[in-house]
């Protein structure tokens, strides 16, 4: 039996946080070669880590948006000072949006079949992606310029 966590906590072995659609909970999370099952949805989640990081979910956006002129899913600095930074696949208002975290991902690589992308993580595991290789790579690179835009500003 799978055990349900109320909440978690982000931290520098979060690869990923996926919408799961049960009743039970909302949340898979892979941390490592873990995974854990949440009662709080994705977007709650990378909105705790954020405030945890010293700021606000709004807060990093609109910093993020002053700093880099990116106006839609916008990556989010959840920790910079421990290098911990998330991107959203789609929109974070979708529910079906996940968050992946910039610094574990070793490759992003088309798929064939089903799924458009897999997402490899530098510990070997892959999550399969509804979306393409060129979406992923673009949130890689708007999550770089985040990353980019805070290292300058210090």
């Amino acid at each position: 039996m799978k055990e349900i966590l109320t909440t978690y906590k982000v931290n520098e072995k979060t690869n990923a946080l996926k919408p799961a659609f049960q009743l039970d909970y909302q949340t898979i999370v892979l941390e490592g070669k873990r995974e854990f099952y949440v009662k709080k949805t994705p977007l709650e989640l990378i909105k705790l880590a954020a405030i945890r990081g010293g700021a606000d979910y709004d807060g990093r956006r609109t910093s993020m948006t002053f700093l880099t002129g990116i106006h839609k899913k916008i990556p989010i600095p959840i920790n910079p000072q421990k290098n911990i930074y998330a991107f959203p696949t789609t929109s974070p208002s979708q529910a079906h949006c996940c968050w992946i975290f910039f610094h574990h991902v070793d490759e992003i690589k088309p798929s064939k079949g089903t799924y458009r992308s897999i997402v490899q993580f530098k510990n070997g595991n892959e999550i399969k992606m509804n979306e393409t290789l060129h979406i992923l790579e673009k949130q890689m690179y708007r999550t770089w310029l985040c990353k980019k835009a805070l290292d300058e500003d210090v």
